[in-house]
């Protein structure tokens, strides 16, 4: 008879520990979910950003007078970038969703089988807004850069 009264407390207590083992799933659930969403929010962020920051060194890096060049050509604008005095060059533009570039001959023909993508993104746009000063905006958002060759020439011809 004893047993009889113990076998609704093994039941109750079999409950209490389910009730609380569901509540763990649930809640490792909900954190699953979120660590993803962040993960993603964040990997979207870092691609935007690896996108202008991958455009601001290729400028940066061959700052000389004259090396950046923007041009159209088919409706697509296409940014130029010497590669110093070897008469070769960097050109970037967009095509099909995706940010592509292409080393070349400077002044050559383009080959657009032998670019390759960048980075994905649904807009670029290049303003020359003053002399040697440009700004691309992609979906990843805006970037200025000025390019200061002429600053040091000036700099250089006044010693």
């Amino acid at each position: 008879m004893e047993h009889d009264r113990n076998l609704p407390m093994a039941f109750y207590t079999m409950g209490i520990a389910c009730l609380f083992l569901a509540g763990f799933f649930l809640v490792v659930l909900f954190g699953a979910q979120t660590y993803r969403s962040t993960v993603s929010g964040q990997t979207e962020n870092n691609q935007s950003r690896v996108l202008l920051s991958y455009l601001t060194t290729c400028v940066k890096s061959s700052d000389s007078a004259g090396a950046v060049t923007l041009s159209k050509e088919g409706g697509s604008q296409i940014l130029s970038i010497a590669d110093g005095d070897s008469g070769y060059c960097f050109r970037i533009y967009w095509q099909d969703g995706c940010l592509m570039e292409e080393y070349g001959q400077a002044g050559g023909e383009m080959n657009p089988a032998a670019a390759r993508v960048i980075g994905e993104t649904e807009s670029f746009l290049v303003e020359e807004i003053a002399e040697d000063t440009f700004v691309v905006t992609t979906d990843g958002g805006r970037v200025l850069f000025h390019m200061r060759s002429r600053q040091a020439d000036v700099r250089e011809g006044s010693r």
